[in-house]
C-alpha cells in the first residue's frame, strides 16, 4: 500500500542496495533491462524537493519526460480515484473549502512526502517511451514489496520529476536519460492519519472472463 508520511529514521546504503538488488530480478522482455536506479538522500534530497517546490509555487510550466497520468480519467475510472481522494481528504481532517490546508497535501507529493530516500526509475531515450515500460512496473513492485521485507514502506509517485530540469541539475542524470517514475522510501509513520487508509479494489468476480 501507498505510505505517504514517514519517520526521520535514517535508511541505510546497504538496506537500499540491497533492495534493488532483488529487484532486479524483475521479468524483462527479451531480458533487455531497461531500468537504471538513481538513489537521492539527505541533503542532496532536500534540495531537490525544495527546488521542485519553488518551481510549483513559481507556476513553472512542467515539461516531464514522462507522463504517468496523462489519461482521461472518465466513468469508474474517474470515481475510483474521487472515491480515494475523499478518504484521504476526510483521514485528514481537510474540508473542500480550506484551500491553503489542500495546497499543503497537493505539495507534499513535491517533496516525495518527505521521504529520506527517493528512487526513480530511469530509462534510456534510445528506446521507445513505451516499450520498456511493461519491464519497469514490474521492476517498480519488486522494489516496494523488497522494501516491506525491510520494514519500509513505499509511495510510487512522480510528482517529485514533473520538473526534471531540476532533478538533473542535482545529480547530473544527462538529457540522454528518461525519468519515468520515482519511489519514496522510508520507515513509516504509524501515526499520520493517511497511512492508515488502504483504498479499496474491484472484487475479482468483476475481472475475470472465463473462456474454457
Amino acid at each position: 500500500r501507498s505510505v505517504r508520511a514517514f519517520t526521520s529514521r535514517p535508511v541505510s546504503r546497504d538496506v537500499i542496495k540491497e533492495i534493488l538488488n532483488i529487484a532486479r530480478w524483475a521479468p524483462s522482455a527479451m531480458n533487455t533491462q531497461p531500468w537504471e536506479f538513481v538513489v537521492a538522500t539527505g541533503e542532496k534530497l532536500d534540495r531537490i524537493s525544495a527546488g521542485v517546490v519553488e518551481k510549483l509555487k513559481n507556476g513553472a510550466a512542467m515539461q516531464p519526460d514522462h507522463l504517468v497520468v496523462g489519461w482521461p480519467m472518465e466513468g469508474v475510472y474517474k470515481e475510483r480515484q474521487v472515491e480515494l481522494a475523499k478518504r484521504l481528504f476526510k483521514a485528514m481532517d481537510i474540508p473542500r473549502e480550506d484551500k491553503e490546508k489542500r495546497a499543503w497535501w497537493f505539495e507534499r507529493g513535491f517533496r516525495f512526502f518527505d521521504a529520506p530516500v527517493a528512487v526513480v526509475i530511469v530509462c534510456d531515450k534510445a528506446l521507445t517511451e513505451s516499450g520498456p515500460l511493461l519491464d519497469i512496473g514490474a521492476v517498480m513492485q519488486n522494489i516496494c514489496l523488497a522494501a516491506l521485507h525491510f520494514g519500509l514502506g513505499t509511495c510510487i509517485e512522480d510528482q517529485g520529476i514533473l520538473y526534471p530540469e531540476v532533478f538533473r541539475e542535482h545529480t547530473g542524470i544527462p538529457e540522454t536519460k528518461r525519468l519515468v517514475i520515482a519511489i519514496a522510501m522510508g520507515y513509516p509513520d504509524q501515526d499520520f492519519p493517511a497511512n492508515l487508509v488502504r483504498s479499496e479494489r474491484e472484487p475479482v468476480d468483476n475481472l475475470i472472463t472465463w473462456v474454457g
